[in-house]
């Protein structure tokens, strides 16, 4: 029997906890869900600036100064963003990938077990071998690379100790950048406008999404899924093809964009070919990513304004 929903009123609002709210992510979801809940935040190393979040600097992976911690916070729900994410970090750190992905993930899955209060946990679709996509939630998870070893070893944690949570299995995330955190597009930015080529697969598909799209598909996953739900975009891209859309929205020039392919480059971390979602299940529930060039759009209308 699944826990019951906690909802927020005005006289006493229900208290998220969203782990990793200095990330890009969690910076982004943690400005959405305000409009709900009163909203609680982490960070390790850097102050992200969110008016109206109370924010709380802690080690995830301290397991025992997180329980207790967690015990005179009292959170009403927990959406789990934090983690070391980027596959080359956790190939050459895997101590640390593990004690963040996979412990300080078992943590929380217990907490909330316990209390019987609703979890989010976001995952990746670096959890497939990219070799069978789309992929969707009845997809069978094969691994190449540590991250994606990690996060299907605390996918599984989840399910067995925590049956009614949320496990979101997100896709490649753009967007604004947060204060304290970039996604790969402003490298990508930075790159080009310095005038140096950019050099993209031809040969590597995902169904990236914007990041605002994905924060409200975490929030109505917190309030409607137990279990697996795939968050990917509307449109499977190959990085090459990303960046032709990145030069028509940004105004760079397209010859900047090199077609490359994965063999070209040695990299420390395998990477799947296609892990393309099959994202039904969450359009079913009123997710309703918006298209690459659009978000790609919002992202340019964004910066435009913190200039202005």
């Amino acid at each position: 029997m699944s826990a019951p929903m906690a909802h927020p009123t005005p006289a006493s609002p229900a208290r998220l906890l969203i782990t990793g709210a200095s990330g890009f992510l969690g910076w982004h979801l943690s400005r959405q869900a305000q409009t709900t809940w009163q909203v609680e935040g982490t960070y390790h190393a850097h102050t992200p600036p969110l008016p109206g979040v109370s924010l709380h600097r802690i080690d995830l992976t301290d397991a025992t100064a997180v329980d207790r911690w967690l015990e005179q916070l009292a959170p009403s729900a927990i959406i789990h963003t934090a983690a070391l994410s980027q596959p080359n970090r956790c190939e050459q750190d895997p101590d640390r990938s593990y004690a963040i992905n996979v412990e300080a993930t078992r943590g929380l899955a217990q907490f909330c077990a316990q209390r019987q209060i609703p979890l989010v946990f976001t995952s990746t679709d670096q959890v497939f071998d990219g070799q069978a996509a789309p992929y969707s939630e009845a997809s069978r998870p094969n691994p190449i690379n540590r991250y994606g070893h990690h996060k299907a070893e605390a996918e599984a944690l989840v399910q067995a100790l925590h049956p009614a949570a949320a496990i979101c299995r997100l896709p490649l995330l753009y967007g604004p950048p947060s204060p304290t955190a970039d996604c790969f597009l402003q490298g990508f930015l930075r790159t080009v406008r310095s005038g140096q080529p950019l050099n993209l697969f031809i040969d590597e598909f995902r169904t990236p999404a914007y990041v605002e799209d994905v924060a409200v598909g975490l929030l109505l996953a917190l309030e409607n899924v137990h279990g697996l739900l795939h968050l990917g975009g509307p449109e499977r891209l190959s990085r090459y093809d990303l960046g032709l859309r990145m030069a028509e929205v940004f105004g760079f020039d397209k010859t900047l964009v090199i077609p490359s392919r994965q063999a070209d480059v040695a990299m420390t971390a395998s990477r799947p070919p296609d892990v393309s979602s099959n994202s039904a299940k969450a359009y079913g529930l009123g997710y309703r990513p918006r298209k690459v060039s659009d978000g790609l759009r919002a992202t340019k209308d964004w910066a435009i304004q913190e200039q202005g």
